[in-house]
């Protein structure tokens, strides 16, 4: 059997992620971005993550080459040509995502498959910039994307059923299982989510101790990280973006975001990336204390 192309737009954590997905599950991957440092770091954590397992030995140096020798890197969007699937995952702004598509679609095959990592901005409206709107739809991986198993399946408003159909088989071949997310803001995880966080945030804003919060929520609904220490992990800046997405999108009162998350940001605040958010880390990212 012919081993198929998949290629992978972004090389930043979950783009780099996802083209590793896509490697250890047999396929042929170009992880494309325009940026060489980004490949670069890339390649230097990829390497280091296999060697790590193969220290461990929980992989062979034999199979560490192999799945290495399916991904390849590029600066090139050309190197889109002979993939029978795109993934795009740059960041989280429609502009963006709309410039990439179109860049996509003009030098991909024809019968290429489009579809997009985005946790919650429309997919009809990246499709539309495309001559192949009915080849589009969403595809939201989560982080770590090699890790977590699930897969957001998101069709837009022309996507045709073979397009969900090949994709699906795509999900189920790396490993993911896939759950059918509806075309509406956050769509099915982070509609349910990022409010909980949200609301979590007024409560510090109010008075509680983020590992109050946290505590409460571990120990009372055995959630494994509190939604205060998810906050800081996922970055305060992209879960207030993810909130005033739900908020501009419904049009309800409802997913208002915390003024708080709103005054972190702008201070620098954002989370275990900056070294400050609720909490406050050490250079190696562990916890040392609350900021409240």
């Amino acid at each position: 059997m012919e081993t198929k192309k998949v290629a992978v737009i972004g090389a930043g954590l979950m783009g780099s992620g996802i083209a590793q997905a896509c490697a250890q599950a047999g396929y042929e991957v170009v992880n494309i971005d325009t940026f060489a440092s980004a490949i670069e770091k890339a390649k230097e954590n990829i390497t280091k993550l296999f060697e790590r397992k193969v220290a461990k030995g929980s992989m062979t140096e034999d199979k560490k080459k192999e799945i290495l020798g399916r991904l390849n890197y590029s600066e090139n969007f050309e190197d889109v040509k002979g993939a029978f699937l795109v993934v795009e995952a740059v960041p989280e702004k429609i502009e963006i995502k709309k410039d990439t598509f179109k860049r996509i679609d003009a030098v991909a095959d024809p019968e290429t498959i489009i579809v997009s990592n985005t946790s919650g901005l429309s997919i009809s409206e990246i499709a539309s910039v495309t001559n192949r709107p009915q080849k589009v739809m969403g595809a939201h991986f989560f982080y770590p994307a090699p890790v977590m198993k699930l897969l957001e399946l998101v069709r837009g408003l022309v996507t045709s059923d073979e397009t969900y159909d090949t994709v699906k088989e795509f999900a189920a071949a790396i490993g993911k299982t896939t759950v059918d997310a509806p075309e509406f803001p956050g769509f099915m995880v982070n509609r349910i989510l990022v409010p909980m966080q949200n609301e979590a945030a007024f409560m510090v804003m109010e008075g509680s101790k983020p590992e109050d919060v946290d505590n409460a929520m571990k120990l009372g609904c055995n959630h494994p990280m509190g939604p205060i220490e998810l906050t800081d992990f996922v970055g305060i800046d992209t879960m207030l973006a993810t909130m005033t997405g739900l908020y501009n999108g419904f049009h309800d009162s409802k997913y208002r975001p915390c003024p708080l998350l709103e005054t972190m940001v702008k201070s620098g605040m954002l989370g275990k990336k900056s070294g400050q958010g609720f909490y406050k880390y050490d250079e190696k990212g562990n916890k040392i204390g609350s900021s409240f």
